[in-house]
């Protein structure tokens, strides 16, 4: 990415100049394999065209489209049901896209997950939010809870369990599914209740003063900006409290920070008491969105975490 080499290479060069090494522990050499592998995942997380909401539904499966949690465009959210649903239990996703762009009906957000979990007697539920520029990632998170809680709220009438929902998102939707789920009582004004647990699906930004502090693409000056205090609060680490809900956090084992991060991560909630696990896959960071759903080890790993939150996402 032309923008990555922007910011990159001074930094580089001053790190050169000194004999130092790279912040995350790691030799320089370490750090530039880790970049390009970050820009990798960006490129590959570009969305693909949206589908319509209506195609390849399964037989009996319903969709209760653009369903609104505020008054922008953006703040809309797609849930599709099982037949015949009663007191369903409920998955919400969040897509990403780097907190610029991404839509709630991409197939690697939608299809999988949405086949697998709808056969399996739950709602799936995926979310749209507003984007930078036009919203900050404070904004972001805000939304993504103004939209949980709006799933809470009217579940029932769906044919779902308020009582039953998970939370989950991908690359900057799994950030931001993490920072709410780090300090809920933060989402209070929203209007969200506690909610079982929540699947963090290869999230990059989950020590956001780390990444800052070190080389790192534009994207996440966009994002984050540049005050340190603007980092911590946007940052799921630093934002954990005991509240927090229980999280599983998978990681591409590609992306040696992404993984480093989430253990971190994890390591901080269980020293709190929250309940963290993380699991980490060799697949890339599309591929840890897309082949999520599919028969597979992956997906009943995930599947077993959704589980031990409540018997309801067991193999029905």
């Amino acid at each position: 990415m032309k923008h990555a080499s922007r910011c990159v290479v001074p930094v580089l060069a001053l790190l050169l100049a000194a004999g130092m090494t790279a912040a995350y522990g790691g030799p320089l050499r370490e750090r530039l394999r880790e970049l390009h592998a970050e820009r990798q995942a960006q490129t590959n997380d570009m969305p693909e065209q949206s589908a319509s909401a209506e195609s390849a539904l399964p037989a009996g499966v319903t969709l209760r489209a653009e369903q609104a949690y505020g008054s922008d465009p953006l703040q809309r959210f797609d849930v599709y049901g099982p037949p015949q649903a009663h007191d369903a239990p409920v998955i919400v996703m969040v897509h990403g896209g780097g907190w610029r762009r991404g839509d709630k009906r991409m197939s690697t957000v939608v299809h999988n997950k949405m086949q697998r979990w709808t056969a399996r007697g739950c709602l799936f539920v995926s979310v749209n939010y507003r984007l930078l520029p036009q919203a900050d990632v404070a904004t972001q998170a805000r939304d993504v809870a103004a939209a949980l809680a709006a799933v809470q709220r009217n579940a029932a009438s769906w044919g779902g369990d308020p009582a039953r929902i998970v939370l989950a998102g991908h690359s900057a939707g799994a950030h931001l599914a993490a920072l709410i789920s780090a300090s809920p009582s933060a989402y209070r004004a929203t209007g969200l209740r506690r909610w079982l647990g929540t699947i963090s699906l290869d999230s990059g930004a989950l020590d956001v003063p780390r990444i800052m502090q070190a080389p790192h693409m534009d994207l996440f000056d966009a994002a984050f900006g540049a005050d340190p205090g603007a980092w911590r609060a946007l940052s799921p680490l630093h934002a954990l409290q005991p509240d927090a809900v229980p999280m599983l956090l998978v990681c591409s084992s590609k992306r040696r920070v992404s993984c480093a991060q989430a253990k971190d991560f994890a390591a901080k909630a269980k020293a709190m008491g929250v309940a963290a696990s993380v699991l980490a896959q060799d697949l890339s960071h599309r591929d840890i969105n897309d082949r999520l759903g599919l028969p597979g080890a992956y997906t009943d790993a995930v599947e077993g975490f959704m589980a031990s939150l409540n018997g309801a996402f067991a193999r029905r």
